[in-house]
């Protein structure tokens, strides 16, 4: 009686040495990327991923350099306002919470929750003393 191994990949019948677990490198390569798609996130690729995420949200929604739009419309698309990168304090004390170079501030009108989009200007930048 025969023994036949299949490859661990596309399950097709291996020919050649005995150690031999895929038949081609397509097929270990694609076993592979399987393998690690199972494995859990770890955390610096999941805020690594939302980040990515809120930025191309917030730059989709924010064409004309300042808008408005309602809080849910950006929870619905995957936005979460936990993640940014960084904040600006303009001069009312409004805290603006930015994405790289993408904005919102939340503002609550008419009972609504809605983001206020900015992008990043120069004016921004603070001065220092020394530069």
């Amino acid at each position: 009686m025969r023994f036949y191994k299949e490859c661990l990949h596309c399950k097709k019948v291996l020919v050649g040495r005995t150690d031999k677990k895929f038949c081609d490198p397509y097929c270990k390569s694609g076993y592979q990327y399987q393998q690690l798609r199972k494995q859990p996130k770890g955390f610096y690729n999941k805020v690594d991923y939302q980040l990515k995420l809120n930025r191309k949200i917030l730059k989709e929604y924010n064409k004309g350099g300042k808008v408005t739009v309602r809080r849910q419309i950006l929870i619905k698309k995957g936005f979460n306002p936990n993640f940014f990168t960084h904040y600006w304090k303009n001069q009312k004390d409004d805290v603006y919470l930015f994405v790289y170079e993408y904005g919102f501030l939340k503002r609550d009108e008419h009972n609504v929750c809605k983001y206020i989009l900015i992008k990043w200007q120069d004016y921004m930048r603070k001065k220092t003393p020394l530069g």
